[in-house]
Order: C-alpha cells, then structure tokens, then sequence
C-alpha cells in the first residue's frame, strides 16, 4: 500500500482554556469562529479512555472544537473498556441534553439499543471508528474502508515476509471479538490472503483491549505454532502487546509482528527490528473529522449519500452513509520520525 502522509496542522488556533467539568470529565469550547445561536453540545465516547490511540483522537477533536467555534465538546469513556458502562455515559449523555453523541462502538449489541433510545429522544448519533448497526446512528466517520485496512494489513506482512511469495504461518491478535469493525476487517484479511496462497493464517485470538493479555496470547501462540512467522495486531493495544511479546521471547526479526497502532507506541519496536510496518491513519484528523461531521449533523447539513464532505482540511468522500478520512499510512523505520502522535 501506498503511504500517504497528511499535510501536518496547519495553523496555530485561537485557543480556550480546557477545564474538569463538575461530574470530572473534560471540556473544550471553541472562540474560532462567531456563532450567533447556542453552542452545541457534542459528547465524544472513544472505546477505551486513556488509551494513546484515543486520546490522540481527543486532542484532534479540541481542536476542531475550538476552530468552529460552536462546538461545547465533552471527550470521557470507561477506562476498563466495558461496553455496559458506555451505555450507561451514553443514557447520562441524554438526560444532560447532548445535541450530538459520536461513539466508537466496541459492542454493536450491548451499545445499539441505547443508541436507538438516545435517537428516538431527539439526540444526533454519529459513529466514529468503530461503526454500530445502521439504524442506530446518522452517520459513521470511517478512518478508511475495510477492504483498504484489511488489503493493507495483509499486503504489509507479506512485504515484510518476503515480497512476491511470502511463506509462513500467521496469526492475528484481535481486541474483542464482538469488536464489529475487526471482524469485518479480517473478512477482507481473509479475502487478501488468497493473493499469497504460501501465508497460513492459523489462528485468531482476542485480547479484549488489554495489553497485558495482548502479550499473554502472542507468547502463547508462539508456543502454540513453533513456525510461527508473522503476528498481526489489529487493535492499538493488540500491537504493541504482540511486539513486545516477541521482543522477550528473542524472535525479534524471525516473528515479525505488524497492525494497527500510533506511530508514537511502535516507535522503539520498529528501531530495534521487531516490526518493520505500522498501519495507521492520522489520529488527530479522525478526532478533529468526527467533530466537523457531528457539527453539520447537529445543523442539519449533512445526510447520507451526499457527494462529499467540505471539511476545513479538504474535501473528503463519502460512501453512502460513511464519511471517509482516506488512506491509511504505512510507517516504516525511514519515516516513523515524521510523525509524533
């Protein structure tokens, strides 16, 4: 796959303060812009709060709060990664008269029913990152289509492995396997493999967003597989476990260990060998995106099956009811430092 690397951040912002609110989550209101009528209230759940990937989102997503100007922006979500107590900030969301909920859905089951309900009240539901069932949200700003997360992730081991005919077994380290957008992206995984008949993928096994537990069961299918060539870690916190879980073993370079992570969390395993490829999309962008999309929900300005999407940083395409951020980024030791997210 191709790299593409984004424009970086423009220009400085005028900049609020950002501050606890009473019940201890974090706010952010925007002076960019004059705005004549109310603000409007956003209320951002990333799967798993204090996880670099999402607070990366979260600071993308100030920043856009800032910037327009009538955005009154509230970024909280479980630090356990528990979808029950997503529903339970979403449900809290609504008594508090949020104008718009952006979720990233990391249980399609437990979260669509409460969604629905926050729909029916009057609330705007968009997704961001990870997608939930159709009818319960607007619309989904997607990082990047499935086929191209997915056709990427494969194409990256398979250069790393060794180019036209790359040999070995694989397997893939997941976070939850109720996580909607990993399973659809491993469906085009799947797809893609059958480009590189000499790759078994053997098994496939959940991390449950827990690091620890990412590292856990890379050592286990280690032992599990001897000729074990190549892991994926297809979440943020999968990756990073999946690495260092090679690094201990001593198979840095021998098990080669690719995904979905920022390039800040791979950094020191792509300088000392144990990942030659990390996939990724810029993270600010998707959290400054998702609160441009949720502003034009909020005013009535965006529907589903629009031609395309006007944001501050360019015009994005639209597929049906999917806002797309465009192509992921490939980042390899000779770029890795271009990047600090």
């Amino acid at each position: 796959m191709k790299a593409l690397v984004p424009a970086l951040l423009a220009a400085a912002l005028l900049v609020v303060g950002c501050g606890p609110t009473s019940d201890g989550t974090k706010t952010a209101s925007g002076t960019g812009a004059p705005t004549a009528g109310k603000k409007f209230k956003v209320y951002l759940l990333p799967k798993q709060k204090g996880v670099p990937y999402f607070t990366s989102c979260a600071e993308g997503a100030e920043d856009a709060a800032k910037e327009l100007g009538d955005i009154e922006l509230t970024y909280d979500g479980p630090t356990d990664g528990k979808p029950e107590a997503a529903a339970e900030m979403i449900e809290k969301w609504v008594l508090k008269g949020a104008d718009v909920i952006a979720v990233s859905c990391n249980d399609p089951q437990v979260l669509g029913p409460v969604l629905k309900k926050a729909r029916d009240q009057g609330v705007k539901v968009i997704t961001w990152d990870a997608d939930a069932s159709q009818d319960s949200r607007e619309l989904f700003v997607n990082q990047a289509t499935p086929q191209q997360i997915g056709y990427g992730l494969v194409d990256a081991m398979a250069k790393d492995l060794g180019g036209a005919e790359p040999t070995g077994q694989v397997a893939i380290v997941t976070a939850r396997l109720t996580a909607a957008n990993q399973n659809e992206w491993m469906v085009h995984m799947k797809e893609r493999l059958k480009k590189y008949p000499k790759m078994q993928l053997v098994d496939v096994k959940p991390s449950n967003e827990d690091q620890k537990l990412a590292f856990e069961v890379s050592r286990d299918l280690m032992k599990a597989y001897p000729d074990l060539k190549g892991i994926f870690g297809i979440s943020s916190v999968a990756f990073p476990g999946a690495a260092e879980a090679v690094k201990q073993a001593g198979k840095s370079g021998k098990v080669l260990v690719t995904g979905l992570a920022t390039p800040n969390d791979m950094r020191s395993y792509v300088k000392d060998g144990t990942v030659k490829s990390v996939l990724l999309w810029n993270t600010k962008d998707l959290g400054f995106l998702t609160i441009e999309v949720a502003e034009a929900v909020a005013k009535g300005a965006l529907k589903p099956n629009a031609p395309y999407f006007m944001s501050h940083r360019g015009e994005k395409k639209m597929q049906g009811d999917n806002v797309l951020l465009g192509d992921p980024i490939v980042f390899t030791k000779d770029n890795i430092d271009q990047f600090n997210f």
